[in-house]
């Protein structure tokens, strides 16, 4: 797990040292432990590294370049599977010197070419300057875990594991509308786009190649290739169990301390049973627990770390964390109306006082229809889970639905943008390629495209990188993502029951208490604190001078959710902490307006 960094000049107009060091510094909480920088300004490129060292700690420093020095390479992630592509290239005669996976890409890359990068299994982002090509590769892994962001302005490419470092290298940037109503009708920003005007993710599974002449675009992996494949429920639950089994076992090869993190939820729960099986009486759990027993699982995380016999660290906390929402919406660089973000902050600072790296159970709910809004939506709807996927489902899953949005914005601002249709731009082209898929592998496959590189993997990536440690989440080795993809969705949402398949697969491993207990989310009851003592804070930061003069929002149609939500008229919570991330990350980054 690293930070990376660096700009490619078509025009070779050199950036200077201090500013591609600035570039660096801002990630340094991505990489304390070393780092690293390649920077040609006869060519006008930089490729930088911070490091957080987890393989070969004493002999990874990046970047690493080919024996010519033709070839530079960085990378953010980790590649799981590194030992066995070791093997495979001492065969073919390129023997690696260390045992740095990142050393492994290099060697590979040589080989093979930018097509080296479908014999990964990792979570990564990939930087690579190639001197006889005269381009920069920029490649990011199979379904987003590792962060990648770029600015194309001016024949000049500047990117970023987070955006904060490509601001450093801009003489100037303003805020995206087009990603402000995004934001208001997803509550995240959906990849590609970002809050920052002409800044984008490198999508996941593709690869950018710039050159001289342009940049251009290639889908490496597309998940929607894969097709539904009929098995008895005991096969699909044996290769359940196989993959993901393995999927853990390749993500406990790390140099330094590492443990997990345990909710005591079906997820967090099977990754730590594996562990516990291949590496006994040395597995290292971590959990925070609230005061408030809507809200706490600590009584769960404690029963399974008890049934695998882990050495389980819980920490009960204080659920009232916004004093922290700033400098957590500061490391996001950009606005998430989802405030489970502060919890997961406080459970990766736990962990880190003790260890570098922790798996997770990242990903089980979009793979496997684990979230309660999949029941509810096709329990309710004309025709169920037979009737093909349309733009309704915009409504479930939106913040603000379209006729909400036409009087929360301001006349001028919704002039200023234009027509938008969001289900048309983004989720419609989504479908178009799922066609064979059935509606509720439709439904997991626009939250997996969008959900997961647009909030839910942002959530793990940046805020252990803001405390120094490692995520990795077996449920998405792409094995078992293309596995839970060729699984019919009537096997996974089944008479009521979320992730039926994988709790059927799961359950002799954790027990049925924890398989079939009640779903909890992880979050703070940040809805009732805005009914009290939450409720001045909220009226002064969405209603003050300064929010006002920005023109977004009717301060009326505020007024009336907050006190709406206030008396107990309507339930407002979602909207309104949307708003209030929305505000604070305006005054981090537009603190003179936009």
């Amino acid at each position: 797990m690293c930070g990376i960094y660096g700009y490619f000049d078509a025009h070779q107009r050199a950036l200077t040292d201090s500013v591609v060091e600035a570039m660096g510094r801002v990630i340094a909480h991505r990489g304390p432990d070393d780092s690293g920088v390649y920077h040609s300004q006869a060519d006008g490129v930089a490729i930088g590294n911070k490091r957080l060292s987890i393989i070969d700690v004493g002999h990874g420093r990046q970047p690493f370049v080919s024996d010519d020095g033709n070839i530079v390479l960085v990378q953010n992630g980790a590649i799981f599977n590194y030992p066995e592509l070791m093997e495979e290239l001492a065969g073919l005669g390129h023997a690696c010197r260390t045992h740095c996976d990142t050393e492994v890409l290099l060697r590979l890359y040589e080989v093979y070419g930018i097509d080296f990068v479908s014999r990964l299994n990792g979570m990564f982002a990939i930087a690579i300057f190639d001197r006889r090509e005269d381009a920069v590769f920029l490649i990011r892994d199979r379904v987003g875990e590792k962060p990648l962001h770029y600015s194309y302005v001016d024949d000049r490419l500047v990117f970023g594991s987070e955006i904060k470092s490509i601001l450093q290298a801009l003489e100037t940037y303003s805020l995206s509308d087009r990603a402000l109503f995004e934001y208001l009708t997803f509550n995240y920003v959906p990849p590609p786009r970002t809050m920052f005007d002409g800044v984008y993710h490198v999508m996941p599974g593709t690869w950018v190649r710039f050159d001289r002449n342009g940049f251009e675009t290639h889908r490496w992996w597309n998940l929607s290739d894969c097709q539904p494949v009929d098995r008895s429920e005991t096969a699909w639950t044996r290769q359940l169990n196989d993959v993901l089994d393995d999927a853990v076992r390749i993500r406990l090869r790390a140099d330094v301390p590492f443990g997990a993190f345990l909710s005591g939820g079906v997820d967090s729960s099977s990754v730590v049973g594996l562990m516990s099986h291949h590496i006994p009486g040395r597995v290292k759990t971590f959990s925070i627990g609230f005061d408030d027993p809507r809200f706490d699982e600590s009584r769960f995380s404690t029963t399974a770390a008890e049934r695998f016999g882990t050495t389980h660290v819980l920490e009960i906390v204080e659920p009232n964390m916004f004093d922290n929402w700033p400098m957590v919406i500061e490391h996001c660089d950009q606005p998430h109306g989802d405030v489970s973000f502060l919890p997961m902050h406080r459970v990766a600072e736990l962990a880190s006082r003790e260890v570098k790296m922790v798996l997770t159970g990242d990903g089980a709910d979009e793979l496997f229809a684990g979230y309660d809004k999949y029941d509810r939506y096709f329990r309710t709807r004309s025709g169920g889970a037979t009737r093909e996927l349309d733009a309704s489902y915009l409504d479930e899953i939106c913040l603000f639905r379209r006729a909400e949005l036409a009087d929360l914005l301001t006349p001028s601002f919704r002039e200023r943008l234009g027509e938008v249709d969001c289900f048309e731009a983004t989720v419609q082209p989504l479908l178009a390629e799922t066609g064979h898929m059935d509606p509720i592998n439709q439904a997991l496959y626009i939250d997996t495209m969008l959900l997961l590189p647009g909030n839910n993997l942002v959530k793990p990536d940046r805020m252990g990188m803001a405390v120094s440690i490692e995520n990795r989440a077996p449920f998405l080795d792409y094995r078992m993502v293309e596995l839970a993809f060729s699984i019919p969705g009537e096997l996974k949402l089944a008479d009521g029951e979320t992730k039926y398949i994988f709790k059927k697969a799961t359950a002799p491993l954790i027990g049925d208490d924890l398989t079939y207990r009640a779903k909890q989310m992880f979050t703070v009851p940040v809805g009732e604190w805005l009914k009290t003592h939450m409720f001045d804070f909220a009226h002064d930061l969405l209603l003050s001078d300064r929010a006002l003069t920005r023109g977004f929002f009717e301060p009326a149609f505020v007024e009336t959710m907050l006190v709406d939500h206030r008396d107990g008229r309507s339930n407002r919570t979602r909207e309104l902490r949307a708003l209030m991330a929305l505000e604070i990350w305006m005054q981090i980054f537009f603190p003179e307006g936009a």
